[in-house]
């Protein structure tokens, strides 16, 4: 099964079980943990929930993309229903009624984060790389990820979502993605103690300090390049800055998509205004649906993913060429309604 669901003890245990495939989530998968959520939350038996993925390597790499692209060169019905089940679901999580722990142990991206870290407790360790990479692919950061970036201190999130960047364990504590770390050679007698311990009572056991984030020494010139409202002048301001860590972001960023940047970009800024959850989870709806028609999804699959050439043809190619019309296009009503979530 590529999902596992256990009892043990009070905890109630849901296991990504796709490990060669880095636990990437098919849309069965996102249906037997709500079926599963929705059981459990009116089961006195369970007190805690707790997330985990199979294998040594992560929590979840996101969504099955090789799917997605096949479906979305036959119109993107499917994804386009997965996106509508993925997004409920990430929204219940965020207030879901008993305790829900969430394992971000080694890679948590895409679709992981919306699992684990709209969490009651977020968990990360030493092995942990937590990230957003949507743009890689000629998409636009979801399952709530657009909140989550933005909101993050100063420009942060902006920095990360733009250039895809990956988070170190720190660096997602600091950024609000995750609240605790426990080391990793703590994390089996911490899962296991959940069966009978609060998650309180478990993290005091094992809970440590957290290594220092990166991204919070790089502050200043992360704040003063991407306080930009364009991502012209964004690029141009880390051209122009001097320091070559902003030299490498420009770099990055100019690899994506033109008008996924535009999109990510005026996503992020609508996502600072918008008061709930729900409501961002209604705008990336809106904006994955938009994508999974446009010609840049299907392309940036096809060069990371399927040719594996690296070498994507973005239409248009430049960040001039995309109009403020073709960005406000994203933020149109879906062509099967709305998510309805706000």
């Amino acid at each position: 099964m590529d999902v596992l669901f256990e009892r043990d003890g009070h905890a109630g245990r849901i296991v990504l079980n796709r490990p060669r495939a880095l636990n990437s989530l098919t849309h069965a998968m996102l249906r037997s943990v709500r079926e599963t959520l929705d059981g459990w939350a009116a089961d006195p038996a369970v007190a805690t929930v707790v997330l985990t993925g199979a294998g040594e390597r992560g929590l979840c790499a996101g969504a099955d993309i090789r799917a997605m692209h096949d479906d979305a060169k036959q119109g993107g019905a499917g994804y386009r229903g997965f996106f509508r089940d993925e997004y409920r679901l990430n929204e219940l999580i965020s207030r879901y009624p008993k305790p829900y722990v969430a394992v971000m142990d080694g890679i948590t991206m895409g679709g992981g984060v919306g699992l684990s870290a709209h969490a009651g407790v977020r968990v990360v360790t030493g092995r942990t790389t937590v990230a957003m990479p949507e743009t890689r692919i000629g998409l636009v950061p979801d399952v709530g990820g657009s909140r989550l970036l933005a909101l993050a201190p100063g420009e942060l999130g902006t920095h990360l979502a733009l250039t895809a960047a990956s988070m170190t364990a720190g660096d997602a504590l600091h950024c609000g993605f995750a609240d605790h770390f426990v080391p990793a050679a703590a994390l089996p007698a911490f899962t296991a103690e959940l069966a009978t311990r609060t998650p309180a009572e478990a993290l005091a056991a094992h809970a440590a300090d957290a290594p220092a984030s990166e991204l919070a020494g790089q502050r200043e010139w992360i704040d003063a390049c991407y306080a930009a409202d364009r991502v012209e002048e964004i690029v141009e301001r880390l051209l122009d800055c001097g320091v070559p860590e902003a030299k490498e972001a420009a770099e990055q960023i100019a690899a994506k998509s033109p008008t996924m940047l535009k999109v990510t970009l005026a996503a992020l800024r609508r996502a600072r205004t918008l008061a709930t959850l729900a409501e961002t989870l209604d705008q990336e709806y809106r904006i994955s649906c938009a994508a999974l028609a446009h010609h840049d999804l299907v392309e940036g699959i096809r060069a990371q993913v399927v040719d594996k050439d690296r070498d994507p043809r973005w239409r248009p190619a430049t960040l001039a060429e995309v109009t403020e019309a073709a960005v406000a296009g994203f933020f149109t009503t879906p062509v099967d309604g709305e998510l309805g979530l706000g």
